[in-house]
């Protein structure tokens, strides 16, 4: 058995065991739409308050990264993001399915809050639920698939209400998870 000899590789022309197939898959990135009623406040903040119209409520609709708030006493960062990416996308995740990608400060101007956020790649396999977030707490979330086809027109265009966390996040993928797609 040591002594094998003339050894090559080779194109398989028929085979009753091997059929070549071609696998279909999409890949897109996963965000949260939701109503904030502080950016239907600054769609017309230009105007006097007396000449303001009615705003449709879709005004005030931004696209976000799945988030939350740490109001749960005894659980991780990385627990607190799971129970979120369940509620608000309907994904099941384990705290080992994250990858920390940044801690930093938001809203230095108003509350200094500290931030961390995680990615994670997600497959039909785990959603288990439709996510939209917790209607007692009045939320209205609508989960949303971006190709990523589209994504860094999505971040560059100004007419899309969007957070910073987007822009950021989608960046990022593209900068340290898929730098090989180039530009799209």
């Amino acid at each position: 058995m040591e002594r094998i000899e003339g050894a090559a590789v080779g194109r398989c022309a028929a085979s009753p065991y091997l059929r070549p197939l071609t696998l279909h898959y999409r890949q897109s990135l996963v965000l949260v739409k939701q109503f904030r009623p502080g950016s239907l406040a600054a769609v017309d903040q230009d105007r006097p308050q007396e000449l303001q119209v009615a705003l449709p409520g879709s005004a005030g609709v931004t696209y976000e990264l799945c988030a939350g708030l740490v109001d749960q006493p005894g659980l991780s960062l990385e627990e607190v993001a799971c129970s979120e990416a369940w509620e608000e996308c309907g994904y099941r995740l384990a705290p080992s399915d994250l990858r920390r990608v940044a801690t930093y400060k938001s809203g230095v101007g108003l509350t200094g809050s500290s931030q961390t956020m995680f990615y994670a790649e997600v497959t039909d396999g785990q959603r288990g639920g439709p996510g939209g977030g917790l209607a007692e707490e009045g939320e209205l979330i609508e989960v949303v698939h971006l190709p990523l086809d589209g994504a860094r027109a999505f971040a560059d265009d100004p007419d899309v209400p969007k957070t910073l966390g987007v822009i950021f996040g989608i960046s990022w993928f593209f900068s340290c998870v898929a730098p090989g797609l180039g530009p799209r």
